[in-house]
């Protein structure tokens, strides 16, 4: 590995978040743009070569070191890592509703969810996962909320282009159905769109 991959091997592995290929060039003055990319790239090049335990991923709009996802489950019981607590089903709901119709004010929300959103998005709002990102221009001008980086890394994403379409979604979410026709061994199927 050349002397700037080497630095931003050392950058991003003390780093608690993704960081930018901007941030990384600041590390070093002599270093352009295209040298970060290709040095990046060298990086991850080794780690995916030599088999490592850990990996470099792109995500939330930056770069970060991470353990490499066959060997989590082992770590997790371990109990090495810092555990975040669990969303709830109404707190992972209103985070969908926020990634897919953003900017999106509390009344559409609610009006979707039917129920009162005030509590939830504080809560999202306190663990860092949405932020305000304007306001509308209807009466009363009132907030509009969006996800934030965290949101992205926490999922994995590189950017929001990256979730599941709607059409991905509802396909996944049918019901199984088994069929006995044919043979003794029975398969679910999905039932096609007509």
């Amino acid at each position: 590995m050349n002397p700037l991959a080497q630095l931003l091997e050392a950058a991003l592995f003390s780093a608690c978040r993704p960081i930018t290929a901007e941030e990384l060039a600041t590390l070093d003055p002599d270093a352009s743009a295209a040298g970060v990319r290709v040095a990046l790239e060298q990086l991850r090049e080794h780690y995916d070569f030599n088999q490592h335990g850990v990996e470099l991923v792109e995500m939330a709009g930056g770069y970060q070191i991470l353990t490499r996802p066959v060997y989590a489950a082992a770590i997790e019981r371990a109990q090495f890592t810092v555990r975040t607590p669990k969303l709830t089903a109404a707190t992972l709901e209103t985070l969908a509703v926020i990634a897919y119709r953003q900017p999106v004010g509390r009344l559409e929300i609610e009006e979707i969810r039917g129920v009162s959103a005030g509590g939830v998005l504080r809560s999202l709002q306190e663990r860092s996962l949405i932020e305000v990102v304007g306001r509308s221009e209807a009466l009363g001008r009132p907030l509009l909320y969006g996800t934030t980086a965290l949101f992205l890394e926490l999922l994995g994403l590189r950017d929001l282009i990256d979730l599941p379409k709607a059409e991905e979604l509802t396909i996944a979410l049918r019901p199984h159905r088994a069929t006995s026709e044919g043979s003794d061994d029975a398969a679910a199927y999905v039932e096609a769109e007509s």
